[in-house]
């Protein structure tokens, strides 16, 4: 018996060692093979289309203490009452059409590690704003500073994750003012791919701006001599139908640099937009419609992705749902709607309200990173370590939300059609009634044939108590340790990392030493 674990042993480390060396060549991004899926039918869509011009035409959208919006949509053509913009039948997609990208890179410090975003791409990006964490040894917590830096670290680490995100957790152990500076360069420093900047005020955009040049230097402009799109941020509008001077002052910032822009209306159907789904993408559609226009008429041609995060809320305890067929179907229409616009789209993630990383959280993430998935979505934000609805960072979830991440990598590839995936030969060398462990196809292919999964357990019952009996959330935990205490740096220039901390010195130096 000893001797047979032993072996087993061994091949499940040949196996990982195998699957180690497959990722080393892992895809800066998922290039999908399989078609969009969407269910809602060409006059469903052209419908939803026609209510979103009405909804911008006769009722309209706030953009609340930010002057300079109104008076670009007032020379634009808009009907300006107080600070609400009603607008012209046609006039925000044609704005957005006649000047926005349908796809365009992100560049990362390390250019291997640069995602194209749009088209058939599909960029998988960690959860995003959770002000508390938790892992198996010391529970629920406040996030800090540490959490944040392991969480890029771990970020950096998973080939199945192929951005660094933005604000992976809250930071509440440093100032509100100054918690900005701390997260964008823990981006810098502990990762080479791409990141999100700050958007909670307009100079912290700035910051991130100045920051980015400083991180690329010679690097940010382009051989015209226009600054590469090196940001991505989200700008959410405040639903329904508003958006206020904190989004708009950040949009306005990263579009007048050529930063790109996810313009994306947060919504919990029932509460923020009507409870049916036609309705929602409706509102969905004007709300994103006229933050891109504003981006457009700020700088013509600056990266924009038409954004949505909706899902539902109980209407028995107003809580908010996830992994349930509404929000599915607001997704999947949402992204055809983009499609037909054509810009790039943000949706999707490891959805959830759990409050532990179980099987509650498991099938409820599943369900929305597969619709996901399927719907073609193109920088898919929360792919990693989302629970409770978003208020939670878990570090179990984490690792087991990338592993969903790679099985997504590998369906998206489609199929195989050619020689060796044909595999007439095996057909051919085993034939009746025989078996293919043994057969030279097999034997080719048997390191890289199948999925093997980073946290699942398939072994015998008697080998899995042996070693611990724990469950997924226990294993991934392990992996956690492991990961954090291989974790190297990726290299940097020390004259740019002094750069860097240079310019947060006496940053920080200006504001007085508070919280507020």
């Amino acid at each position: 018996m000893a001797g047979s674990k032993r072996r087993r042993a061994g091949g499940r480390e040949a196996k990982r060692a195998a699957r180690a060396s497959a990722k080393s060549n892992a895809p800066a991004y998922i290039t999908r093979k399989v078609p969009t899926y969407c269910h809602a039918t060409q006059e469903q869509l052209e419908l939803i289309e026609y209510n979103a011009d009405t909804v911008l035409e006769e009722i309209g959208i706030e953009f609340r203490d930010f002057p300079r919006a109104l008076a670009l949509f007032r020379d634009a053509g808009a009907d300006i009452d107080g600070e609400r913009v009603r607008f012209p039948r046609g006039m925000c997609r044609e704005i957005i059409q006649r000047s926005a990208p349908s796809e365009f890179i992100q560049h990362a410090r390390n250019p291997a590690r640069s995602v194209k975003i749009g088209g058939d791409s599909t960029v998988l990006v960690p959860a995003y704003g959770s002000p508390f964490v938790r892992d198996i040894e010391q529970g629920r917590r406040y996030a800090n500073i540490e959490d944040f830096r392991n969480f890029v670290k771990l970020a950096y680490m998973s080939d199945s994750l192929h951005h660094s995100g933005g604000t992976v957790c809250e930071p509440v152990d440093l100032p509100v003012n100054k918690r900005h500076f701390d997260m964008v360069y823990t981006h810098m420093r502990y990762s080479d791919k791409p990141y999100m900047g700050s958007v909670t005020a307009a100079e912290r955009a700035v910051d991130t701006v100045e920051m980015s040049k400083l991180l690329f230097g010679e690097n940010f402009l382009d051989d015209n001599g226009v600054e590469k799109t090196v940001v991505i941020n989200l700008i959410n509008a405040n639903s329904p139908m508003t958006f206020d001077d904190t989004m708009l002052g950040a949009a306005e910032v990263y579009a007048s640099a050529n930063q790109a822009t996810v313009v994306s209306p947060f919504i919990l159907a029932g509460a923020m937009s009507p409870v049916t789904v036609t309705g929602t993408v409706t509102q969905i559609l004007a709300e994103a419609l006229a933050g891109m226009a504003f981006v457009q008429l700020v700088r013509p041609g600056a990266p924009v992705v038409f954004g949505t995060f909706a899902s539902s809320v109980s209407m028995q305890s107003g809580a908010p749902t996830f992994g349930t067929p509404e929000p599915s179907s607001v997704l999947y229409t949402a992204a055809e709607l983009a499609r037909r616009l054509g810009v790039p789209f943000r949706s999707g993630g490891g959805l959830n309200g759990s409050k532990l990383p179980d099987a509650q959280a498991a099938y409820e993430a599943a369900n929305t990173l597969q619709s996901a998935m399927l719907a073609g979505v193109n920088f898919m934000l929360h792919t990693a370590g989302w629970l409770e609805g978003g208020l939670v960072m878990s570090y179990e979830k984490f690792l087991m939300d990338a592993d969903q991440a790679g099985m997504l990598e590998v369906f998206a590839r489609g199929l195989d059609t050619s020689e060796n995936g044909q595999a007439m030969d095996a057909l051919r060398e085993v034939g009746p009634g025989a078996h293919f462990l043994g057969c030279s196809h097999t034997q080719q292919n048997f390191e890289s044939a199948f999925y093997i999964s980073s946290v699942a357990d398939n072994n015998s019952f008697e080998q899995w108590e042996s070693e611990g009996a724990m469950d997924s959330a226990q294993r991934a935990g392990k992996k956690v340790k492991q990961m954090l205490a291989e974790y190297q740096a990726p290299e940097i220039d020390p004259a740019v990392d002094e750069a860097l901390l240079a310019y947060i010195a006496e940053r920080k130096n200006a504001f007085p030493d508070s919280n507020h």
